[in-house]
């Protein structure tokens, strides 16, 4: 089993910045894969961006929305994947979500999720 455990969310206002956290423990040997998810009220959860392991090579990809505002990043010793949100904006209001998954050519789910941490940006 995998656990994680997000943190940093907050209150900021547009134009500002914000580094999520995501902390893993358990078997984390057993996945390859970490993502970041959001959901606004009344909206479906939306992929955000993962960061997927493969030898020593990360492989990193973002939701178009993202442009250019957002980078993932993982900190192997810590366990730990982070998430910078640079420009933000109201619409970036959401809860987001920490995800994780050993990712195959044939599997791409994710099976383990944090409980969210809520990001509020302001006008």
């Amino acid at each position: 089993q995998v656990q994680l455990e997000e943190s940093g969310g907050g209150l900021v206002q547009a134009g500002g910045s914000l580094r999520l956290s995501c902390v893993a423990s358990g078997r984390t040997s057993s996945t390859n894969t970490m993502g970041w998810f959001r959901q606004a009220p009344g909206k479906e959860r939306e992929f955000v961006a993962y960061i997927k392991r493969s030898g020593s090579i990360n492989y990193v990809n973002y939701a178009s929305f993202v442009k250019g505002r957002f980078t993932i990043s993982r900190d192997n010793a810590k366990n730990t994947v982070y998430l910078q949100m640079n420009s933000l904006q109201p619409e970036d209001t959401a809860v987001y979500y920490c995800a994780a998954g050993d990712f195959t050519s044939s599997r791409t789910k994710y099976d383990y999720w944090g409980q969210g941490t809520q990001v509020t940006v302001s006008s």
